[in-house]
């Protein structure tokens, strides 16, 4: 019995070991990254990895990993890898994977150069001016020894003054630093270059924000505006975990977007955005977002991502909730922290319903669906990607209100679901050292609310029924108004423009085109005999037609021409509008200031 006990606590150590990645104080080096950049003009980068200490082992394996945590699509990193060679006997096994022989030696050394010339927050950019590296791109992990303690030294170009990152500096040299895991590697970006540094604390945490490139932003108000985003955050879940948070920002004449990371995260935004009321608030959402994955999905985790494998797709119904809850308080907490007001968040959401309920594949798709095949069908999307499926960003937020509301009705206003989010934070993450399941997310909520939503979680989460708005909304006084242009008649297609050719690029399911055989790719190049090469010319000419009336069009297929006669359908699509009741009840009352957290 004390044998079992035994066994049984050292098994909880080792997972809480890898969990939460705890380093020792005597910082071991069995392993040795470096990278150098002899000309960063080409977008080249070389790594070398050493390891020491090698007893009775035959081989060691080099695994390059295929994804990046945070963003669910097989990027197949080896691709920008060349010259991949060793001090020893190596071999390529995979497609990713190098064995190198020992030959009795107790240290082996692989070389490769990375090329790295993509700009997004998921690869790495490398140019003549600064290095962007997103770690999973560039660094192979030791195969079997992805826990044990390494070291990271960059070799910077001589003009390049600063690098920055999450990781730690080792004893105090700046250009070494302590790696106490892959994982803790893998999270940690690193920008190389000269760019500009500002810093601010918030929730009693030191937080920099490190600008790469030129931009039309206010250093003062921005560093004081996101004090105030990370402070609404931190408020939903009770503390804070961060060490030294970095934002790393690469201001683009093509942004946005943000991948978040452990104890950082990279966004790219528009470096014109700062100066209009719209574009800071998209960049302020951004950061919200972001910096609101620190908890949600960095720490507290579906249980299928616990532990990451670097060499394969990891599914999980619960995408919805970490990213499309993530969207959800990003949208809310602008509000909260005081940016906007609550009507400007109630035309979000009546937005972000009607982006919803008017996409064709929310009949066909579970957002639990679109969450486990995130892999293959979020970032591989096709023509016919918007008949067959749904955001699970967009329709998660929006289930994420509705599940609020119903939260803060059950229990007369008391809870919401930021107690949801820290129970589950506390009881999965801090207590159990783990990710948690589908049912366990459903519990969670049964336990705050005192009720368990069975038949929401059934039919509209994991089925395709239209949540009963009305019921929701009217919990906090409001209504939905739904209004239709059945009237105006239209082909149920999208177009694009391009040297003066007018091409389908999309038909909705069930419409007029869909039905009638107008295809994805065919060249519109005439409507009733009047010469079209825009998607202006042809609705000035369908504005003119009523529903049940036909168009003749002259199409190009394939390089052939044809006629086709199409019979115009109604307009299904739907307006959706939030407005206030004139007079709420107490409750309304109370439901609707909890849920802005008023008071």
């Amino acid at each position: 019995m004390l044998f079992r006990n035994f066994k049984t606590v050292l098994s909880v150590f080792l997972l809480v070991l890898l969990f939460t990645s705890i380093s020792f104080s005597s910082f071991s080096q069995k392993i040795n990254y470096k990278i150098e950049f002899p000309a960063p003009q080409t977008h080249y980068t070389s790594v070398t990895i050493e390891v020491n200490e090698i007893k009775d082992k035959e081989s060691i394996d080099f695994v390059m990993p295929v994804w990046a945590p945070g963003s669910y699509l097989i990027r197949e990193f080896a691709k920008g890898l060349e010259s991949v060679k060793s001090d020893s006997d190596i071999e390529k096994i995979s497609k990713n994977v190098w064995r190198v022989k020992t030959n009795g030696k107790s240290s082996v050394k692989i070389m490769y150069d990375v090329y790295g010339f993509e700009h997004s927050v998921r690869t790495s950019f490398i140019d003549a001016s600064h290095a962007a590296l997103i770690p999973t791109s560039i660094f192979m992990y030791v195969d079997g020894m992805k826990n044990e303690q390494a070291t990271l030294e960059i070799e910077k170009p001589n003009d390049w003054k600063t690098i920055s990152t999450s990781l730690k500096n080792k004893d105090g040299k700046e250009n070494i630093f302590e790696i106490p895991n892959y994982d803790i590697l893998a999270d940690s970006p690193i920008e190389i270059g000269n760019q500009e540094i500002l810093e601010f604390e918030a929730a009693g945490v030191k937080h920099s924000v490190v600008m790469y490139g030129k931009g039309n932003y206010d250093e003062a108000k921005i560093t004081k505006d996101m004090a105030k985003v990370v402070e609404a955050a931190t408020k939903v879940w009770g503390e804070n975990p961060a060490e030294d948070y970095k934002f790393l920002v690469h201001n683009s004449a093509r942004g946005g977007g943000g991948l978040e990371h452990l104890n950082s995260t990279s966004l790219v935004v528009d470096r014109m955005s700062y100066g209009t009321q719209r574009g800071y608030l998209g960049f302020l959402g951004l950061v919200a977002h972001e910096y609101f994955h620190l908890w949600n999905v960095k720490r507290l985790r579906p249980f299928a991502l616990t532990n990451y494998d670097y060499t394969q797709e990891q599914h999980t119904n619960l995408l919805w909730i970490f990213e499309g809850f993530t969207s959800y308080y990003d949208e809310l907490l602008l509000t909260r922290a005081g940016f906007v007001d609550d009507n400007y968040y109630l035309n979000t959401l009546s937005g972000n319903i009607s982006a919803a309920e008017n996409k064709k594949g929310r009949h066909v798709q579970p957002v639990t669906e679109a969450s486990f095949d995130a892999w293959i069908k979020a970032y591989r999307p096709n023509e016919n990607s918007g008949n067959t499926t749904v955001s699970y960003y967009g329709q998660g937020s929006v289930y994420a209100a509705m599940l609020d509301l119903m939260i803060i009705e059950s229990t007369d206003a008391k809870k919401n679901l930021d107690d949801v989010m820290r129970y589950l934070y506390n009881e999965y993450y801090k207590k159990q050292k783990r990710g948690y399941t589908d049912e366990e997310f459903q519990a969670a909520v049964g336990i705050i609310a005192g009720k368990p939503f069975k038949s929401f979680f059934d039919n509209v989460v994991y089925g395709t029924q239209v949540p009963d708005y009305a019921t929701y909304l009217g919990y906090a006084g409001l209504k939905l108004m739904v209004s239709e242009n059945t009237s105006k008649a239209t082909l149920g297609i999208r177009t694009s423009e391009s040297g003066g050719n007018l091409k389908v690029r999309s038909t909705e399911r069930d419409g007029a085109a869909y039905k009638q055989g107008l295809n994805v790719n065919d060249e519109i190049i005439a409507a009733d005999n009047f010469r079209v090469t825009s998607n202006g010319e042809l609705a000035e000419i369908l504005q003119y037609k009523g529903v049940g009336e036909e168009v003749v069009l002259l199409i190009a297929r394939d390089g052939l021409l044809q006629t086709l006669t199409i019979k115009l359908e109604a307009d299904d699509t739907k307006g959706y509008r939030i407005d206030k009741i004139d007079n709420p009840s107490k409750k309304q009352q109370k439901v609707y200031e909890k849920w802005f957290e008023k008071k």
